[in-house]
């Protein structure tokens, strides 16, 4: 390995490097609120180490990949947006579960070891080109998170982690089985060289993919894919998962799990089954998904009494939303639109992150609390704790889409794309369940400024908590009012994507 491939992988080194020296440190070190700190400011190091990288890479906005990292990883500004947004989320997440890691205080420091551990595999997964490495990176995912989900060693978070690691087997066996199928009918694992051969087998045999054992392996590919990013109908596994973890986990999977997801489809599907090289009509597909997602998502969301089950089902509803800038993507469109989709993904991602990670930071101070995650429980908090329900009811305010808040620049943005790609009936009924989901939504502001206090004992959180709470929510206003910044870093990123596809 040459020191240009170090250079190249410095950020994953660096951050696997970092959760290392914090497992080393626990057995020496007996404050363990200074490992807190290290655990966030060490951050600063592969986050400098990405920005250097996004600066140092030519014209094409890709590394030149030579040595070990030929045709297995790409290192470009798609790959490192996505390693900017992972490193923001896992900050977030550890400040957040400051005050809530007393639960499990003796296994503080390997539960943010596990968070870097798992980033790492996020950060590795958003730059695979080639199936092994991209396979091996999602198991480096999904694995620590598994453990991360039944932290709390009660039944509830014992059988989350259980389901998660069962339920995560089981769609990595089938998207293994689907890469399989895949190997075996093109004779590679790289991603350009697979639509490369599927080309040449569709022209030969006059036929999608020219194998339709070639096509079931691509199907099963999807459904390894839907799970992680819980799409209709591989959901079922996110509400009791979401409402059994520690809540700072179920925030980092309701976020940096779904961008991992995400990140890998929009590479394998531009690199691999681009719309020019095979005759389907992926565009359709992800529409029809799009809103069966949405849909289900909102409208079970409604019914739910449990804020973190809520929360797993606007999950799957914001999932639903992400898939119309995949069916944007693999729309014909003209060529100066062609970047739409997967800009409005990216750009989505980017406010969703911030919005959700304020929502559940608030979520995680108010329950802790109370020791309750019902929602009837948080009647009266604008009076107990007034910071804390400003900062929820912004959140949810911007979940919904409603200005001046990120969450309606992104839908804007996104539904803006449908419409340009030929799809405006997809866009509309994106914004109907945008407002089908206020109901639920703002059911949480009614229940905190409107329901009386059941007592007048104030509720306080820890400086790291508020400090989250304060960013997150600074950045939804922010963004909001001038999303110019986010929104050129990830048409810069998807650039990327439409020039090597």
């Amino acid at each position: 390995m040459s020191s240009h491939d170090l250079y190249l992988l410095s950020p994953e080194l660096s951050l696997a490097g970092l959760a290392a020296l914090l497992l080393l440190l626990d057995l020496v070190v007996a404050r363990k609120g200074v490992l807190l700190v290290l655990a966030v400011f060490g951050l600063a190091v592969p986050l400098a180490l990405s920005v250097s990288l996004w600066f140092d890479l030519g014209a094409s906005g890709a590394a030149d990949n030579t040595g070990i990292l030929a045709d297995t990883l790409s290192v470009d500004r798609f790959a490192l947006f996505f390693k900017f947004l992972f490193l923001g989320v896992a900050a977030a997440v550890i400040l957040v579960s400051s005050d809530y890691a007393r639960r499990f205080e003796r296994f503080r420091i390997e539960f943010y070891a596990l968070v870097l551990f798992s980033v790492t595999g996020m950060m590795l997964l958003a730059s695979s080109v080639e199936l092994i490495t991209l396979y091996i990176s999602l198991e480096l995912t999904a694995l620590p998170v598994a453990a991360l989900a039944a932290f709390n060693r009660d039944s509830r978070s014992s059988e989350a982690g259980l389901k998660f690691l069962i339920l995560s087997g089981i769609s990595s066996a089938v998207l293994l089985y689907g890469m399989v199928l895949v190997y075996g009918f093109t004779g590679s694992t790289m991603l350009d060289d697979i639509a490369a051969r599927i080309g040449q087998i569709g022209l030969d045999e006059g036929q999608p993919f020219g194998s339709y054992a070639l096509l079931l392996g691509i199907v099963l590919m999807v459904a390894g894919f839907g799970f992680k990013i819980t799409a209709v109908p591989f959901q079922m596994w996110a509400p009791d998962v979401y409402e059994g973890s520690p809540t700072p986990i179920t925030a980092f999977l309701s976020v940096a799990s779904k961008a991992a997801g995400f990140a890998v489809v929009l590479r394998v599907f531009y690199v691999a089954f681009p719309m020019d090289i095979v005759s389907v009509e992926w565009s359709a597909i992800f529409a029809v998904l799009a809103a069966l997602t949405m849909t289900v998502g909102n409208f079970v969301a409604i019914a739910q009494s449990n804020i973190k089950r809520m929360l797993a089902y606007s999950t799957i509803a914001h999932a639903g939303y992400l898939m119309v800038g995949l069916a944007a993507a693999a729309a014909r469109a003209p060529e100066d639109q062609g970047a739409l989709g997967p800009s409005g993904i990216l750009f989505y991602l980017g406010g969703y992150a911030v919005m959700n990670m304020a929502a559940f930071a608030a979520v995680i101070a108010i329950s802790d609390r109370i020791k309750s995650d019902r929602i009837d429980d948080y009647a009266g908090m604008s009076k107990r704790a007034p910071y804390l329900a400003g900062a929820l009811a912004f959140a949810m305010v911007s979940l919904t889409g409603v200005p001046p808040t990120v969450g309606f620049m992104v839908k804007i943005y996104l539904f803006g794309a449908a419409v340009n790609h030929d799809l405006a009936w997809l866009a509309v009924f994106g914004v109907v369940n945008s407002v089908v989901s206020a109901y639920y939504y703002l059911r949480v502001i009614k229940v905190m400024y409107l329901s009386p206090a059941p007592t007048e004992e104030r509720l306080t959180s820890g400086l790291a908590l508020r400090l989250a709470i304060l960013v997150t929510t600074a950045g939804v206003l922010f963004f909001g009012l001038y999303p110019t910044p986010l929104l050129e870093l990830a048409r810069t990123a998807a650039e990327v994507l439409v020039t090597v596809s």
